[in-house]
């Protein structure tokens, strides 16, 4: 089993929802957003998840990352002790060659935020980038979910 999760980051600054083949609600809080260990409960559609990330390489680019399935009403009573801001947010998959993006457009204090991220199998992947992304902002811990549950988009000057 595979615990290094490698991802590239970018702003959405085009139209790519007729392009998704499938998408999904997502409620998500933090137990810990402590950058060397992020603690997240998620409810993806029907089901829960617990999470634990380590911290980041110096290029953003990989991170330890460990998940576990939890009964859905498990995570709904982990997220009632969760920092503020539970993430909310739809998430579109968009197939990408072999690989595939996945889109989050954000809801509430996070909302006018889109990202899209590309999971990696190696760090040096070359990929072909379609014309809707934006910034590359792999790295930028603004844009962290962990960040943004603590310090919302809608706040940001």
């Amino acid at each position: 089993m595979e615990y290094t999760e490698i991802e590239r980051k970018f702003l959405v600054s085009g139209e790519f929802k007729h392009l998704a083949t499938s998408k999904y609600r997502i409620c998500q809080g933090y137990l810990s957003a402590d950058p060397e260990r992020t603690v997240r409960v998620r409810i993806k559609g029907d089901k829960g998840y617990l999470t634990i990330k380590g911290a980041s390489t110096a290029d953003g680019l990989s991170r330890f990352e460990w998940e576990k399935e939890i009964a859905v009403n498990e995570a709904e009573m982990l997220l009632k002790l969760c920092l503020p801001t539970a993430i909310k947010k739809t998430r579109y998959i968009v197939p990408l060659d072999n690989l595939k993006i996945e889109v989050d457009e954000f809801e509430g204090e996070n909302a006018g935020l889109t990202l899209a991220e590309i999971e990696l199998d190696n760090a040096n992947q070359q990929v072909n980038l379609p014309d809707w992304l934006g910034m590359e902002v792999t790295g930028d811990e603004r844009y962290y979910n962990s960040y943004l549950s603590q310090n919302p988009f809608g706040k940001w000057k």
